[in-house]
């Protein structure tokens, strides 16, 4: 129950600070009493000895002094931030993104405990490193018996075409993560390792951006270590790791699909790297090369978010779809460093996990510094029979992957609870096949304090410490990726299984130092870096599918005001709302069937979401679309698109509540026009986003200048266009008389200077294209600037007087035939993808 002043706990008037301090006290006393620690279960705010640890005792107490409604505050304060910026994730098998969870209790660990954890991190970090150099190099831990080969073998981690093949940049791990959590006595154990992609960088990332927010002060009062310099450290060693002074650094992200792709987006944001999927990329003279709308532009180095077996078809996986074919063989030829090496991911198998201790007192000369779950591979017959002889005293998991084979679900098979068929069921498929599953000794998960009902209560939760390889050694994130459970007695935690992430703070007695990304000195820059083809397509279509939203949702308010005044115009008036809704069935917004009624044509062009032209549908398009901006696109921008869908998604009461959300929804368009016209960079990002909106505003001011402004048009067809394309007031300041046909269409089509009209509009795409790169050297004019420039001439040349509707029609012919040249010259696709022109230029 949530307290109020004066209430729950008994206290008196606030009588000052001395009062508040009683009260804060009151509410920490109060919180200690209630927290229940699991019985058995390590924890972070009571230690071993049942005393409160001391950085938890230091954080209540601040936290205390907040009244219960400030807390709240912050709390939907975080929560909105949050919705806001559109921090999300997918869960497996989910195709829509989910808000991120954020848990708002941060998970605090003081410093000279995380320098233990942190030298237990690097230890092991150094070890995977030294023991991936010996599978793919000589070979000598396996000719030793120090690995048995089937632990090796058996894992599709481990990739034949890499062996032998030494790592550009010098590296096998150039990011490593250990999920670790207390053991049974209290001591940091590691749970698992990450070799292959680690993700949780970025999302650690924003969830301390967030509560360092929300909590400024106590945030600085706890001198919370920074994330910074380690951001910076591993920046610094993936450049350092090219063979040239200025490298090109990419992101290597499987897509918008993926479930981690927000945080793809924000590291390449944050690291000032391009964020590139497998189809931007083409190989060729032994080097790796992104598609741009400047042709073909050398990539140094790659931070890769891709599974190994996907990133080369021809060698690895060759259903994949992700990744770069030739890519292993530029790195045989030492053309491209990728972080980290294919194969890597091999060390994540559980089965290896047994042989580390004596591993490390092979290769380091040391014991570990860090235990972890002392782990039983069956592949081998002493194991083997160990386990089936306990098996109620293990976990059992798969040795080298999630999920145990032959058994649903992603985490560990507890015998004990399996009934007596799918026991006997597990035993038999370790019998027959022990290579595939481990035995782990069963442990419970620590927990930590998160914030419920107005208090504190223990969760299970696993804590991801991320290392980075730098030249001076590995560099330790100080903080990570929690992840806390909802259930009491979790032996796994998932973010697909309602988990809930917290930032992590190490803190330090002294004070913290505030540090950026920003170096001493750098180079001055007026122009972003290249822009990649397919970023270039996905700007460009944004522009379009708002732009095509802007038209139907003004269709739908013109259509929705008649409705409002029935008796205003009689017969021409319903002859003009036929007309819309003929235009609005023709743009796949509403069925044929609805349009006897046109309250329901309205209703269904706004919200329609199976059809493919209503305003929803467009909005979730360009919504879509934008997601794989999300390293181009402001917070600003981004909350625009998704206040729009969400208005849109939501119920409309009536024909008058239809006309309003069409109407606010325009509004919330031309905001996100002034913010890509106030604020974006005037470099090609923002021309190909200008570029969609001018020729797609184009085509249909054309479309609807023919259905209104054909050559025996009535005077309220015209008018109606007038209020479509937004001239009303234009129209009236220079003619003192009703809609007259020649110039209604002279200002709709023709007018330079009616920022609404087609002719501005194709004025404004020769000169976006005019300031493109050339892709052939030639000396030619090419196809999208000569059909722009034909365009431009037909309607310069044109009188209002002689337009017709066959004139008319064959103008929009020649705008679609400049939005195709476009497509197929900047955004190549298929076959087409790696034309010999694109060639030049290579830099």
């Amino acid at each position: 129950m949530a307290e109020t002043t004066g209430g729950d706990l008994g206290e008196g008037p606030d009588d000052g600070a001395a009062g508040k301090a009683r009260l804060g006290n009151r509410r920490l006393a109060q919180w200690s009493r209630d927290y229940v620690r699991l019985p058995g279960i390590p924890d972070e705010f009571i230690a071993a000895d049942g005393a409160p640890r001391p950085v938890w005792t230091r954080f209540l107490e601040a936290f205390a002094a907040l009244s219960p409604v400030d807390i709240e505050r912050r709390f939907g304060a975080a929560d909105r931030h949050m919705r806001e910026a559109g921090v999300s994730y997918r869960a497996p098998g989910e195709s829509a993104d989910q808000q991120w969870p954020l848990s708002h209790l941060p998970l605090l660990i003081d410093e000279a405990e995380w320098q233990q954890l942190s030298a237990g991190i690097a230890q092991r970090a150094q070890l995977l490193e030294l023991v991936l150099r010996d599978l793919y190099g000589e070979g000598r831990l396996v000719a030793d018996g120090a690995i048995p080969a089937a632990a090796i073998a058996g894992s599709s981690e481990y990739l034949r075409p890499v062996c032998g093949l030494k790592p550009p940049g010098g590296r096998y791990l150039n990011l490593y993560a250990a999920d670790v959590g207390r053991g049974p006595d209290g001591r940091w154990w590691v749970l698992g390792d990450r070799t292959q992609a680690p993700s949780g960088t970025g999302y650690a990332l924003e969830n301390r951006l967030v509560l360092s927010r929300v909590f400024a002060s106590l945030y600085k009062s706890m001198n919370v270590e920074r994330l910074a310099p380690f951001f910076e450290a591993f920046r610094e060693a993936l450049r350092a790791s090219a063979d040239r002074d200025e490298p090109r650094i990419g992101v290597l992200t499987p897509g918008a699909f993926s479930e981690t792709y927000f945080e793809h987006a924000t590291l390449a944001r944050y690291l000032g790297f391009l964020l590139v999927e497998g189809d931007d990329l083409a190989v060729s003279d032994d080097r790796v090369y992104i598609r741009t709308v400047a042709g073909l532009k050398r990539v140094d180095v790659l931070l890769r978010r891709v599974d190994s077996n996907s990133l080369d078809p021809l060698e690895l996986d060759a259903a994949s779809r992700l990744g770069v074919p030739g890519l292993i063989d530029v790195l045989r030829k030492n053309g491209v460093v990728v972080a980290n090496m294919p194969g890597s991911g091999v060390l994540e198998a559980r089965a290896l996990l047994g042989f580390l201790p004596s591993l490390s007192r092979r290769l380091l000369g040391e014991d570990l510094k860090m235990p972890h779950i002392a782990t039983w591979w069956c592949g081998q017959k002493a194991a083997r029979e160990e386990v089936l002889s306990r098996l109620d005293e293990f976990a059992i998991e798969g040795a080298y992957g999630r999920g145990v084979p032959g058994f649903d679900g992603r985490g560990p098979v507890l015998p004990g609870e399996l009934s007596a068929a799918e026991r006997d069921r597990l035993k038999a498929a370790i019998t027959d096949r022990g290579i595939d599953f481990v035995g782990q000794e069963l442990v419970r998960l620590s927990t930590t304090p998160v914030w419920d009902n107005g208090g504190i209560t223990p969760r299970p939760f696993v804590l991801r410490v991320f290392a980075a390889a730098t030249e001076t050694g590995w560099t330790i994130m100080p903080g990570g990726f929690c992840r806390i459970a909802e259930r009491p007695d979790a032996r796994a935690v998932s973010m697909g299984d309602g988990a809930r992430a917290a930032d992590v703070w190490v803190v330090s007695d002294k004070a913290v130092t505030a540090r950026t990304l920003l170096p001493g000195t750098v180079r001055i820059k007026r122009i972003a870096g290249v822009l990649p083809s397919r970023a270039a397509d996905n700007l460009f279509w944004l522009g379009r599918y708002l732009e095509r939203a802007e038209a139907t949702l003004r269709l739908i308010r013109a259509l929705g005001a008649q409705q409002r005044d029935p008796g205003r115009g009689a017969p021409n008036l319903v002859q003009t709302a036929e007309r819309i809704q003929r235009l609005l069935v023709a743009w796949g917004a509403v069925s044929q069937t609805s349009r006897t009624q046109p309250s329901r044509v309205a209703a269904e062009a706004l919200q329609a979401e199976a059809k493919f032209g209503s305003a929803l549908s467009l909005l979730r398009t360009a919504q879509r679309t934008a997601s794989s901006l999300r390293e181009r696109l402001s917070p600003d921008a981004w909350q625009v698109i998704t206040e729009m869908t969400a208005r849109l998604a939501g119920e409309v009461e009536d024909d008058d509540g239809v006309v309003s959300a069409a109407e606010l929804t325009l509004q919330e368009l031309a905001s996100f026009a002034g913010l890509a016209q106030e604020n974006m960079n005037r470099a090609a990002g923002w021309r190909f986003l200008e570029m969609g909106r001018r020729i797609e505003r184009a085509i249909n001011t054309m479309r609807l200048a023919r259905q209104f402004a054909y050559d025996e048009a009535t005077g309220e067809d015209l008018d109606i266009l007038l209020t479509l394309v937004d001239c009303q007031i234009t129209y009236r300041s220079r003619y003192l008389v009703g809609p007259v046909l020649a110039p209604i269409r002279d200002l709709v089509v023709l007018d330079t200077y009616n920022p609404r009209s087609v002719a501005f509009q194709v004025e404004a795409l020769n000169a976006h294209i005019a300031s493109l790169p050339a892709l052939v050297e030639s000396g030619l004019i090419e196809r999208p600037q000569r059909l722009a420039v034909a365009a431009q001439s037909s309607l310069t040349t044109s009188e209002a007087g002689r337009l017709d509707t066959k004139t008319l029609f064959s103008l929009e012919q020649d705008l679609l035939n400049l939005a195709d040249a476009i497509g197929a010259h900047y955004f190549p696709h298929g076959p087409n993808a790696s034309r010999p022109e694109k060639l030049t230029g290579l830099a």
